[in-house]
């Protein structure tokens, strides 16, 4: 804790005052933050972990089959039809707030038929591959939203942690400290005070005996 540089004023007091209210109002309002960033942060952490899974399990799909393809289907064929030119993919990206933070959300639009080319002397294991890739590009998305929206929170539960320590292991203290420092300033002054104006008093009151007994 530290003594703030300001003059032991009467003033500077109720100013002072004034500042603790407010910092312990915001630091009640950031803990409260905190607490519902964190509630957020670990309901979407569950989600991203069940999304990744799920994704991992479509992928480990996809390259199963073709790698299946691959055994009994020309490189070339393959490499024509998984760079079929007749689909066009286009990618959206809007944002949602949650407390302050903002998130993305993916989606997209498919233009066109994945699977409208040439199937002659090709796997059918390279068509289902390329479907099971088409069904999966929404799950993709919505694992990459999850995981830049776990990345967003984790940046601003960090941010509010600090203001949070910074609030309730610093500025409170050090203004609670410099009040203290303040009224202690102020009593001293005031028994002064009283003891100079009772040396007055006692000075007049002898003053006047003086007078008396000289009359």
């Amino acid at each position: 804790m530290a003594i703030l540089q300001v003059s032991p004023t009467r003033m500077n007091l109720l100013g002072l005052a004034k500042q603790i209210k407010s910092a312990k109002k915001g630091h009640k309002l950031l803990k409260d933050k905190r607490d519902g960033l964190m509630k957020e942060f670990m309901k979407l952490i569950k989600e991203a972990r069940a999304t990744r899974h799920e994704a991992e399990d479509k992928m480990s799909e996809v390259s199963g089959c073709i790698l299946k393809a691959s055994r009994s289907t020309n490189p070339k064929a393959i490499e024509s039809a998984l760079y079929n030119p007749n689909v066009l993919i286009s990618l959206g990206v809007e944002e949602k707030n949650i407390m302050s933070v903002k998130i993305p959300e993916f989606s997209h639009t498919v233009t066109g038929e994945a699977l409208d080319f040439n199937k002659t002397g090709i796997s059918p294991f390279l068509p289902l591959s390329i479907k099971t890739l088409q069904e999966s590009l929404p799950l993709l998305l919505k694992l990459s939203g999850l995981e830049k929206a776990v990345e967003a929170l984790a940046k601003e539960i960090e941010v509010t942690r600090r203001r949070v320590n910074s609030l309730e292991y610093i500025m409170i203290p050090n203004l609670e400290e410099t009040v203290r420092y303040i009224k202690l300033q102020l009593d001293e002054a005031n028994r002064d005070a009283v003891v100079s104006v009772m040396r007055v008093k006692a000075m007049i009151d002898a003053k006047e005996r003086e007078v008396k007994l000289a009359a």
